[in-house]
């Protein structure tokens, strides 16, 4: 039986977790629904507010979404190119290093329930999936350093 790379293994499994993860909320962002929902987040972000001046609530959102499925592509990708690799684990690692601000960005996503400090869960999913983007942008970065 074949020795199995549990290492190798787990970045592949992580990476394409997160390229399935963004691909979905990525097409998820052409939907009214999720436009209205992000809203308030994008709203309060101190690096994001100003596309509400030059776009509507839907169109914010598609950007944001156009954005989430490139990246998504380029972190499959990544497994053959480490170029496009390196940039989609740079732009993978901005996005969540983004929603996770928002956590400090959005009035009243904290609250408190029995007692007990909770928010908004969604956005604290993006916690291993920085790492997972950092990790994607280091081996990239490795493997472009080691071929020059």
């Amino acid at each position: 039986m074949k020795n199995i790379n549990i290492e190798k293994l787990g970045y592949t499994i992580g990476v394409i977790g997160v390229a399935i993860t963004l691909l979905w909320i990525g097409l998820f962002k052409f939907t009214l629904f999720e436009a209205k929902a992000i809203e308030p987040l994008v709203a309060n972000h101190f690096g994001m507010n100003w596309l509400y001046s030059i776009l509507s609530v839907q169109g914010v959102s598609n950007l944001i979404g156009i954005s989430e499925i490139i990246i998504a592509i380029g972190l499959i990708v990544s497994f053959w190119n480490v170029k496009i690799g390196k940039i989609a684990g740079i732009a993978s690692t901005i996005i969540f290093i983004t929603t996770l601000s928002f956590l400090a960005t959005t009035p009243g996503i904290w609250k408190m329930v029995d007692g007990f400090p909770v928010t908004e869960f969604f956005l604290v999913k993006d916690i291993p999936f920085l790492a997972i983007s950092l990790l994607v942008w280091g081996k990239n970065h490795k493997k472009l350093k080691n071929k020059a």
